[in-house]
């Protein structure tokens, strides 16, 4: 009788569902490459502004990129392989970022009303977040077949003739301002989720970390009880 009580009391024990490693593998993949596509935006603001130095130090940047200085001649080629690298990243963090959108009506009125009556300021940033990411999907994408398909129309006249004469300007200005705030707030909330910003005051460095990522984290670190972890 023993014997099957316990054989009747074990059943359905081997399907039990295990927990698993990959959703907090994925949570780190997504972070890694988040951090990736910020630093590499932060290093292509530097390489795009070098124009306002002067139109030469841009061509030199360029023929860098295009191994110039290192082959004697130009292989706009290596500048596809790079586009083709961040365009890649850029899919794998879209896709790692998705799981944790609402996946339904009923999900996205939660989430607002969730929102609505906390009044958070780092659940409005993950929401500024969310919508940028769903717009750089696109307009991102979009630069980046066009860069790489065309590698050798980068420089100082080239650029300019496609962002004016080539009406790009508009996508380029609405992205602009998409993709500083999807990556500065990303950074944030990189810096809080991951605890860089422990010590003996983490609400002055928080407060640091807010004032390099834009006014937007600002405020929201204002809001954060010095006593948080």
């Amino acid at each position: 009788m023993s014997t099957r009580v316990d054989l009747a009391a074990g059943v359905g024990l081997a399907d039990r569902p295990r927990k698993s490693r990959w959703p907090a593998r994925m949570d780190l993949a997504q972070s890694a490459s988040g951090l990736l596509l910020g630093l590499f935006m932060w290093g292509h603001m530097f390489f795009v502004s070098s124009i306002l130095i002067s139109k030469d130090f841009m061509w030199t940047i360029t023929k860098f990129f295009e191994g110039y200085f290192f082959f004697g001649r130009s292989y706009p080629g290596i500048v596809s392989v790079i586009v083709a690298g961040v365009l890649l990243l850029v899919v794998l963090h879209a896709f790692l970022a998705m799981r944790k959108f609402p996946a339904n009506y009923r999900q996205w009125r939660t989430f607002a009303a969730h929102r609505a009556m906390l009044g958070h300021g780092d659940t409005t940033l993950w929401w500024i977040q969310a919508i940028t990411g769903f717009m750089l999907f696109f307009l991102a994408s979009v630069h980046l077949y066009q860069m790489l398909m065309h590698p050798g129309l980068i420089g100082p006249y080239e650029s300019a003739d496609r962002v004016w004469t080539g009406r790009w300007w508009p996508l380029y200005l609405v992205m602009l301002f998409a993709v500083e705030l999807h990556a500065g707030i990303g950074l944030y909330r990189l810096a809080v989720k991951w605890g860089w910003l422990q010590g003996d005051d983490p609400a002055r460095r928080l407060a640091a970390a807010a004032d390099g990522c834009g006014g937007r984290a600002q405020a929201c670190a204002a809001r954060r009880p010095s006593g948080h972890r």
